[in-house]
């Protein structure tokens, strides 16, 4: 399996490619910025973009996917509690922290939740829905590749911010508990900012679990 990462948009948001040797089938997860360079590596390893996977709505995860869906197709996927939250999050966030870039919100294609068992070709995603950074925030668990795509919900030796609308401090520290803790101490955490951790390392570490 292919998985390769960037760091893309003004806030350094980590986006996610993961893709198959054998079926050609790409799947990109949180696309927050450069389309372009995201778009031109896909075709660099000659894969088929097949869907595009956010974690949440808010505009620094979801900047180019309708933009990465018009450059080379792939459906997206979003939870429905979080779908009001692209466009606000653009408008009101984007103020926040000087951004005037426009970017295109349209109609998600299919909606997320708890249980989903997404099958791109050997790329098995389970969705684990872990709101508390916003309502419908959902975590991606790859169980057959030991790895966790978190998004917002969980950082190296940190979470994510609860003080943005929708946001609520119990409900991620529980997400994280119920959600992400659970999984087997060796899972490797890929969250939506900064470097990646392990289930083990966190338990253990982060100082908002001890």
């Amino acid at each position: 399996m292919i998985m390769e990462s960037f760091v893309v948009g003004m806030l350094q948001t980590n986006c996610y490619l993961l893709g198959d040797n054998e079926t050609r089938q790409a799947v990109v997860i949180d696309p927050g910025g450069e389309s372009e360079r995201i778009a031109r590596r896909i075709q660099e390893l000659g894969l088929n973009l097949v869907a595009i996977l956010n974690t949440h709505g808010h505009f620094d995860h979801i900047m180019d996917a309708w933009t990465l869906k018009k450059r080379l197709g792939g459906e997206i996927y979003l939870h429905s509690k979080d779908e009001g939250i692209c466009q606000q999050s653009m408008a009101g966030m984007g103020s926040i922290f000087s951004f005037k870039r426009q970017a295109t919100i349209e109609k998600v294609d299919q909606n997320l939740k708890e249980g989903d068992s997404l099958v791109f070709g050997p790329i098995r995603l389970g969705v684990l829905e872990t709101p508390g950074h916003t309502p419908g925030h959902v975590s991606f668990h790859l169980a057959d590749a030991g790895m966790v795509f978190v998004g917002d919900t969980l950082f190296a030796g940190s979470i994510g911010r609860t003080d943005f609308p929708g946001g609520s401090y119990n409900q991620l520290i529980r997400s994280v508990r119920e959600k992400i803790f659970p999984l087997d101490g060796k899972t490797v955490v890929f969250p939506g900012h900064g470097p990646k951790t392990t289930v083990e390392r966190e338990r253990k570490s982060n100082p908002f679990f001890q």
